[in-house]
């Protein structure tokens, strides 16, 4: 049984998190478990996550679910915009909510070293001449 979308494909947010994500060498969009996952060979960033409370999960929808280095996940966990997310906290990902005060400058470096964490070393190669 496929899981039920869980995103809104008109929402602007969305839409600068897509742009962005696929602006990295060879990344794709799929919709995984019901919600976008931006990936090359492995997954760099979610679009979307949740939190189990109370033996509930709350779906928090416009947020960006990236897997950073023990230190930079550290530093953003007394955010108040960042969530240890349902299932892959434990992993090492972590939440941002985005909103319409979002800045964009942060979230193109936290999706960059995720995709640094998760690209292998030839993808960012070719990341680092593009960037140059």
């Amino acid at each position: 049984m496929a899981h039920p979308l869980m995103f809104d494909e008109s929402d602007e947010v969305l839409h600068r998190v897509r742009e962005l994500a696929l602006a990295f060498p060879d990344a794709a969009e799929k919709v995984s478990h019901g919600i976008p996952a931006f990936f090359t060979t492995k997954v760099f960033a979610y679009y979307g996550g949740s939190v189990k409370v109370d033996g509930e999960y709350r779906r928090h929808h416009q947020s960006l679910l990236v897997l950073l280095d023990a230190d930079e996940r550290v530093a953003l966990t007394d955010d108040p915009r960042c969530y240890v997310p349902a299932y892959l906290g434990p992993s090492g990902w972590i939440g941002v909510d985005l909103d319409d005060d979002t800045d964009w400058a942060e979230v193109a470096e936290l999706l960059d070293a995720s995709y640094r964490r998760t690209a292998g070393p030839r993808r960012v190669a070719r990341l680092e001449k593009l960037r140059g």
